[in-house]
């Protein structure tokens, strides 16, 4: 279980772009979902993940792309 320190959500056409940034860790993880949800700050949540790059201006950055979202 992680705590979430931040919890981002953007609309981009039908789509709710979300990233959470956890406790300790250093690499935002990301996810996708067609309604917005309520805002998962301070809730512990159980992850399921996978690593992935993302190329932002010529520069590649490490995120986690997000399966499974279990709040507890």
């Amino acid at each position: 279980m992680q705590k979430v320190e931040s919890h981002v959500q953007r609309q981009v056409e039908n789509w709710f772009h979300n990233t959470l940034l956890l406790a300790d860790h250093d690499v935002p993880f990301k996810y996708k979902r067609q309604k917005k949800y309520r805002s998962l700050k301070g809730a512990r949540v159980d992850l399921i993940y996978y690593p992935s790059t993302e190329s932002i201006a010529g520069m590649d950055f490490e995120v986690m792309n997000v399966v499974k979202v279990a709040i507890s």
